[in-house]
């Protein structure tokens, strides 16, 4: 989960954790099962700060699912930051390959993640693998996406075709209160696989979701230890 703005706290029953804030992000492998709780500090809360972040979830081939739970802490300070060559676009590497520049978040399901801030009228044209999927989700702004420049705005995603490349444009005026248009680029190698899911729960058949609600009914993916204001949630996947 990338940290735009504001602060967030976790713990999980595998041991990881940690605060992250401005940029950072968590990377949280769940494989065969833990508990984790999530939540602004309680003293942000009362003074009323701002929270805007993104939570994505990856799925995990069937070889993986039962792998040991992971817990990556990734420092804004870690992830490559690259920049368009007119200086329209700061990109942030968070997961994944691009041009050559490795994000530091490691990954069982090849995948790109990058986070794109760009200013007003700039746009910008990204390498991609033509095995990949591509898509666009839109945090903030508006702006165009494709070599025809469809319009999209924040809270849509952009689902790109075939071919080796990935175009986005910020729209020249943007709202006053966000100044540049914030977008997440994502694509990874399909996985082809049979999927079975029930709320947090990602399997790849019926029998092996109800198993899997079953150890956590029965407590076998752990505990996390109480925090004030918060509260468990089940596990995700990559």
């Amino acid at each position: 989960m990338p940290a735009i703005d504001g602060i967030f706290d976790h713990q999980d029953s595998n041991g990881g954790g940690g605060t992250i804030t401005n940029g950072d992000t968590q990377w949280m492998t769940a494989g065969s099962g833990l508990l984790h709780i999530e939540a602004p500090p309680e003293h942000l809360v009362m003074s009323g700060g701002l929270f805007h972040g993104l939570q994505l979830w990856v799925n995990l081939p069937a070889k993986d699912k039962m792998m040991a739970p992971r817990y990556q802490d990734i420092r804004s300070g870690s992830v490559q930051l690259l920049t368009s060559p007119d200086g329209g676009a700061l990109l942030r590497v968070i997961a994944g390959e691009l041009d050559g520049h490795e994000g530091p978040g490691i990954t069982h399901t090849p995948i790109t993640m990058i986070h794109a801030t760009l200013a007003p009228g700039a746009e910008v044209t990204l390498p991609w693998r033509e095995d990949f999927n591509g898509l666009a989700y839109v945090m903030a702004g508006r702006g165009a996406v494709g070599a025809e420049r469809r319009p999209i705005h924040l809270g849509q995603t952009a689902v790109f075709g075939a071919g080796g490349s990935l175009t986005v444009r910020a729209d020249e005026k943007q709202d006053s209160h966000t100044p540049d248009l914030e977008v997440v680029l994502l694509g990874g190698r399909p996985i082809r696989e049979p999927m079975a899911h029930y709320g947090p729960f990602v399997m790849n058949t019926k029998e092996e979701l109800m198993q899997a609600f079953e150890d956590f009914q029965k407590g076998r993916l752990g505990t996390v230890p109480a925090v004030h204001g918060m509260t468990e949630k089940g596990p995700g996947q990559d």
